[in-house]
């Protein structure tokens, strides 16, 4: 590490705004920053609503006091706190709702002095624009106020706040600065269109193709921002391989994503958390399969895909692949394993199935009724064991036949109550009603490669809709707490900059796939083996057949594993982990902002 800002100012459109991961990057490394640098402070846009629950107000201090009264004169209030997450980082959150009738000059601003193209852009680009103009104003005050030997460093994350980063530039503010792309704007959306990206990225004519996506305006100044930063960095490998191609300028620094492992529970505490909400789910399993048919839920296994709905981007079209050999195999074999495939996948929904609802109502009457029975049922099992035979305590046919453990009322009332639990026909494949359920694209590929629910299947596969708040009705368990109930998580990605999913799935003591098409993948088979507790599947210039082969391969052996083996796999998972702390990894960020200060404030 070279020489050290005085002041660091961190930007992103995510601070106290959780929009994407990159709430996750600035939240869960805030307080190491901030334990590095005296004076170190976040700013993100104000929204009242967010701010309200996630940001506390602090007297403003002095030398922000003549900058902040100098921005209210020009339409932009700054509210000065602490954002509420450990470590308890300053933070600035600036409304810019004053600024914004200045729009069209800024975006002509912009146009002449940097090509950004933003003359057809709508509000989702504007808002943006304007308050990250109102950050450069304010690192642009700040600059002018303070003791000119203290050195100041910007960093700014993806375009939504790099305007900050070209209104510096524009104005000539001393002030090192670096930006940071967490996924360029194209790749994105060459890879959201089906296309091959990475074997056609040296044919590509990026403004070409950046006019006829529609991007044209974020593209530019994306392409701006790092090409005008003191330090361009970018969260990969895969992403630095993408940058130089479309942006035209080579990273100087990765700055690799990392977790606070400190806080994710111990191996134990994961352990003692699995078996607790693996049964939360084994309930709702219960009512979603048992009216129909039933399988040896102790046989069962727990699998989950978590992420936005990129049906290309997020691999859900060889992960349903994969599991359709997976099914077939496991059938062949007549294997006694039953595989349940959670796709926790939000999108639009009306409401969960009601005959799911009825369902639940249904296994919480029997419940119930055991429940209420359960110490006359006990008194006798322990008579049983007092007057039985050695033998009849070793035949399970013939325990309970001196006392019997369920008298006839008992019987009566449980053959009424399942009466009502069975159902006719097959459980559904989605858990929640959905529009145009029949064009949806995962359904659609349940269907079309025999994932259907059927008694006879192995692989079962349910997908869930919505996000995992806790509330959601049906499992009802956070997200990190429905991790934890699963034993494995599966994140096959074709575009993927980082992947924090996989390894927060790892940190909670759950094996976990990536790609090597992901920069979190890349990242660990440089580290270590990937052929258990983390495995990386070959995605990169590897025909898709042969990657559904390998994913099916990784699965199917994991299926064979005993509890023991599994216990092994949670345990290496943990471990590699580790190897992803933000304890090791924030010094990339401290080589960025010191190569911002040597070349900012080189004369």
């Amino acid at each position: 590490m070279g020489d050290k800002a005085d002041y660091l100012f961190e930007a992103s459109w995510e601070v106290c705004n959780k929009v994407g991961g990159i709430f996750t990057v600035v939240k869960s490394k805030a307080a190491l920053i901030n334990d590095n640098y005296q004076n170190y402070f976040l700013i993100g846009p104000y929204f009242k609503e967010k701010a309200d629950t996630s940001f506390e107000s602090d007297t403003v201090p002095l030398e922000f006091e003549k900058v902040f009264q100098d921005l209210a004169k020009e339409g932009i209030t700054c509210h000065y706190g602490k954002w509420l997450i450990k470590g308890e980082p300053k933070t600035i959150l600036i409304d810019s709702s004053g600024l914004a009738d200045k729009k069209n000059d800024l975006k002509s601003l912009y146009w002449d002095k940097f090509q950004v193209d933003s003359l057809n852009s709508g509000w989702d680009f504007e808002e943006p624009l304007v308050w990250a103009t109102a950050v450069g104003k304010l690192i642009e005050g700040f600059v002018n106020v303070r003791d000119g030997n203290k050195k100041v460093v910007g960093h700014f994350h993806e375009w939504l706040a790099g305007f900050a980063l070209l209104y510096l530039k524009l104005n000539n503010v001393q002030c090192g600065t670096v930006f940071t792309t967490h996924a360029t704007m194209l790749g994105r959306t060459i890879a959201g269109a089906g296309r091959d990206l990475y074997d056609s990225l040296d044919q590509i004519n990026p403004e070409e193709e950046a006019k006829n996506s529609g991007i044209m305006d974020k593209f530019s100044t994306e392409k701006a921002c790092a090409h005008n930063a003191d330090a361009f960095t970018t969260v990969s490998e895969i992403t630095g391989l993408e940058a130089e191609k479309l942006l035209g300028r080579k990273p100087d620094v990765l700055l690799l994503n990392g977790l606070d492992i400190d806080k994710f529970p111990t191996f134990e505490e994961t352990s003692v958390m699995h078996r607790k909400n693996r049964d939360i789910i084994r309930e709702f399993i219960s009512y979603y399969f048992f009216p129909y048919y039933y399988f040896d839920i102790e046989e069962s296994l727990n699998l989950f895909i978590v992420g936005r709905y990129e049906y290309k981007n997020k691999g859900l079209d060889i992960f349903i692949k994969a599991l359709a050999k997976l099914n077939e195999a496991l059938k062949a074999e007549k294997s006694k394993k039953t595989i349940v495939a959670f796709f926790w996948i939000p999108r639009d929904v009306h409401g969960a199935k009601m005959d799911l609802s009825l369902n639940k109502i249904s296994y919480n009457r029997i419940r119930n009724y055991v429940t209420e029975k359960q110490s006359a049922v006990f008194d006798r099992i322990v008579r049983n064991v007092m007057a039985c035979d050695s033998e009849d305590l070793c035949d399970p046919l013939a325990f309970g036949k001196t006392v019997p453990v369920f008298d006839k009322e008992f019987l009566t009332a449980a053959k009424k109550l399942r009466m009502s639990f069975v159902k006719q026909g097959n459980p559904h494949l989605v858990t929640h009603n959905i529009s145009n359920e029949d064009q949806d694209p995962i359904i659609n590929a349940f269907l079309e490669n025999g994932l259907d629910n059927k008694e006879d299947d192995n692989v079962k596969v349910i997908f869930y809709p919505v996000y995992l708040t806790g509330v959601d009705g049906l499992i009802d368990l956070p997200y990190y707490e429905a991790i934890t109930g699963c034993h494995m998580g599966l994140f096959p990605s074709y575009y993927e900059p980082w992947g924090y999913t996989p390894l927060e799935s790892a940190a909670l003591g759950v094996p976990s796939l990536t790609t090597d098409l992901g920069g979190f993948g890349r990242f660990i088979q440089e580290k270590a083996d990937t052929t258990s507790g983390i495995y990386v599947l070959k995605r990169f210039h590897v025909p898709e057949e042969e990657s559904i082969q390998h994913f099916f391969e990784i699965l199917h052996n994991f299926t064979k594993l005993n509890q023991k083996g599994r216990v092994e796999e949670k345990m290496k998972a943990k471990q590699l982990a580790h190897l992803a702390d933000w304890k090791v990894l924030v010094h990339n960020y401290f080589d960025a902002h010191s190569l911002a200060i040597e070349k900012a404030y080189k004369n």
